[in-house]
């Protein structure tokens, strides 16, 4: 069997240039969602609790407005999997399709949220 140094080296070669770009691939971001739906749909499902303007309707309620939307995107897909559950949030989230959880993320995501400390 014949095995040159250029033929391991070639080998070698391609395995980082494999290696890279798989890696690429898994840490690419997700296509961002369109704001506009997102409003929308935060509107006809998520408005009741978390507020239009994202920020909880009652103590217990999270807010939403300004947090990254990788987090919100990873919370909902946990939810509509099972992989996290709550009451209410478990049911709701079955029924939101991928553009639904990465237009509603979009959405929250993009809420400035500015606060004034106490004097």
């Amino acid at each position: 069997m014949r095995n040159t140094e250029g033929a391991r080296m070639l080998r070698a070669a391609l395995c980082c240039v494999a290696a890279f770009c798989a890696g690429a691939i898994i840490a690419a971001p997700a296509a961002a969602g369109d704001l506009e739906a997102g409003r929308k749909k935060v509107r006809t499902t998520c408005q009741v609790c978390h507020g239009l303007n994202g920020l909880g309707t009652n103590p217990t309620v999270p807010n939403l407005a300004g947090e990254s939307e990788t987090y919100i995107v990873k919370q909902l897909k946990a939810f509509r999997s099972g992989a996290r559950t709550h009451e209410q949030m478990s049911i709701i989230a079955k029924g939101l399709s991928d553009d639904d959880i990465a237009n509603a993320a979009a959405y929250f995501s993009a809420i400035k949220v500015t606060a004034t400390p106490p004097k």
